[in-house]
């Protein structure tokens, strides 16, 4: 999902938009119209007045901080079929170190956002995902693209490792 938010240092809404994004764990690009004139140009192309913030998901624009449709943006990662579990996460070998006892495999949970998919199963940051539906979770790029498979309406099974116990969610997307 690629996201931007123009914005100035002074826009309070600026400021509860960026926040809003990072409490979800979604990536963004931050670009201060005030010290870049060339963005501030780009803005005023893209929407035809000098407002801010302006949020722009994968090229839709959106003017203002409008909440609900953001939320219903990166829910289903702009263009209506992928879900967002809200997750940050990473190689699990990289990140989990078990005292050198069998390597570690599965996408590391570092942050969980509130109210998305994730927290809704109840995953937690620390957990280990190594399952989604019956399908093998090796690494985080195996936890993104198997994420990225989901559509609405559906029953996900996730297996995860939390206090080196294996356990079973299931939620609804």
């Amino acid at each position: 999902m690629d996201v931007k938010i123009y914005s100035t240092p002074t826009c309070g809404f600026c400021h509860q938009a960026k926040k809003f994004l990072d409490d979800r764990g979604v990536h963004f690009t931050d670009i201060d119209v005030s010290r870049d004139r060339q963005a501030a140009e780009e803005m005023v192309r893209l929407t035809g007045q000098m407002g801010v913030p302006v949020i722009v998901i994968d090229g839709e624009v959106i003017v203002g901080f409008n909440r609900p449709r953001i939320e219903q943006l990166i829910a289903t990662n702009g263009n209506g079929k992928h879900i967002s579990f809200g997750l940050s996460i990473a190689d699990a070998d990289k990140i989990v170190h078990n005292g050198g006892n069998t390597p570690v495999t599965g996408a590391y949970i570092g942050k969980v956002a509130p109210s998305l998919h994730g927290a809704k199963a109840g995953l937690k940051p620390g957990d280990v995902v190594t399952g989604l539906n019956n399908v093998t979770v090796k690494n985080a790029g195996d936890l993104e693209k198997a994420l990225g498979t989901l559509t609405k309406g559906h029953r996900v099974a996730i297996t995860f490792v939390r206090d080196g116990k294996t356990r079973q969610s299931e939620v609804l997307v």
